[in-house]
């Protein structure tokens, strides 16, 4: 089906307002997971402004969104410690305040109550605070972890009587993985599945919703829906879905400064990154077969605006700096040649929270999300990819291009009304 065809498909009895929606949170503990329950619990109750929040800006609040007072949060997390002592962190590091927490305690608290254990990587069976179930769970044949997590959906949905649930992977990065045989197809990745072939958890989450019509955010690097074998799935079962690898800093600006340069017609030489960061993501980059993931979207982006040539120099560096714990610092040097041959540069500095600035982003792609279920869409839903350091569905990285693809999904969808 074209997207077209996607868009123009009817609208199912209801307005948002009118239904419930489940968003469930994979890395639920975890510092965006955590930024996202108190902010929406504050947003509901009126204690915070929207900031941040595409989805409340026009043309998007234009559409029927499902409003925010209609969400409702439950998720998947493999560590033991609570969504507390997350939040008590994000106070220490000044990213949230005490009184936000003590806005949001009532429905985070709920939100806590239907945190489930989820599936521990493989290669993560080393990290500290392991929730020993979600170990066993990790450990299960690839069939029966899919078949656990339909199981806690199914139970989250009978006990709020949410419409549907939008399934977000906010998980840690994983370790890089080649592509493998049975991504190729779902007929072949089905045959693998039957067989017990281990799977990155984050494709078995991918597949447990898609498989079972329901819709997939995938904000990190890892594999989620990416492959073929998983996109054949979605659009089978008639499920939504977008990612990948949420785009919330330096990334950002290299979308919006890399096309100057080109248009200007400006000779990039070399673009060099260097980023510190802390929390529980920092940790995890440091081993080099999870950074790997994270570098190749950060660079990805850049060379396909700038042109992947061989006088282009582009690097991108990763350290872990715990004393920074939520706030992240990048340092962009870029080197180009201008009229005459003349060599010049540009240096900037990104200071920011990675969590709130994640979370609104979160949200919007969840409404965008529960937008198209509720009309019928299916596969890729190429018109988030300005949330996206790797968007699925390709196009141009160049951000105003994202823009302007985002803004005429919009008219599409309001002419077709």
């Amino acid at each position: 089906m074209s997207p077209t065809q996607r868009e123009s498909a009817s609208e199912t009895t209801g307005r948002a307002g009118d239904r419930t929606t489940g968003v469930w949170l994979v890395g639920a503990r975890g510092s965006i997971a955590t930024c996202v329950a108190y902010g929406l619990a504050n947003l509901v109750e009126g204690q915070l402004d929207p900031i941040g929040l595409a989805s409340e800006l026009p043309p998007l609040a234009a559409l029927d969104l499902a409003p925010l007072d209609s969400l409702v949060l439950g998720g998947h997390d493999v560590c033991r410690r609570d969504i507390s002592t997350s939040a008590a962190e994000l106070v220490r590091a000044r990213v949230l305040t005490p009184e936000l927490v003590a806005g949001g305690a009532e429905r985070v608290a709920h939100f806590e109550q239907r945190i489930r254990p989820g599936i521990l990587d493989a290669a993560d069976t080393g990290l500290a605070d392991v929730d020993h179930e979600a170990a066993a769970r990790g450990a299960l044949p690839p069939r029966a972890a899919i078949e656990a997590l339909r199981a806690d959906w199914d139970a989250f949905e009978r006990a709020t009587g949410v419409a549907r649930t939008i399934v977000v992977c906010l998980a840690s990065t994983e370790a890089a993985r080649g592509p493998q045989p049975e991504w190729a197809s779902l007929q072949k990745l089905e045959r693998a599945l039957d067989e017990g072939v281990p799977q990155p958890a984050s494709l078995l989450y991918a597949y447990a919703a898609l498989g079972s019509g329901r819709a997939f955010v995938n904000f990190t690097p890892n594999q989620g829906a990416a492959s073929p074998a998983l996109r054949e799935l979605a659009i089978a079962h008639r499920a939504p879905h977008a990612g990948n690898d949420g785009k919330t800093g330096e990334t950002l600006l290299k979308t919006v400064l890399g096309p100057m340069f080109v248009a200007r017609a400006l000779k990039v030489r070399a673009w060099q990154g260097y980023n510190m960061l802390g929390n529980r993501d920092g940790e995890v980059l440091r081993e080099e077969s999870h950074k790997a993931s994270k570098l190749r979207t950060k660079d990805d982006a850049l060379r396909s605006i700038l042109g992947d040539t061989d006088d282009l120099t582009t690097r991108v560096a990763i350290d872990y700096v715990p004393s920074l714990h939520d706030w992240k610092t990048a340092y962009d040097f870029v080197h180009f040649e201008g009229f005459l041959g003349a060599h010049m540069t540009l240096q900037f500095i990104w200071q920011g929270s990675d969590s709130a600035l994640a979370a609104p982003l979160v949200l919007d792609l969840v409404r965008l999300t529960e937008f198209a279920a509720r009309r019928g869409e299916s596969g890729v839903l190429e018109h988030t990819a300005m949330f996206f350091k790797a968007p699925l569905g390709g196009g141009r990285h160049d951000f105003s291009d994202q823009v302007a693809r985002l803004h005429a999904y919009v008219e599409r969808v309001r002419s077709a009304r």
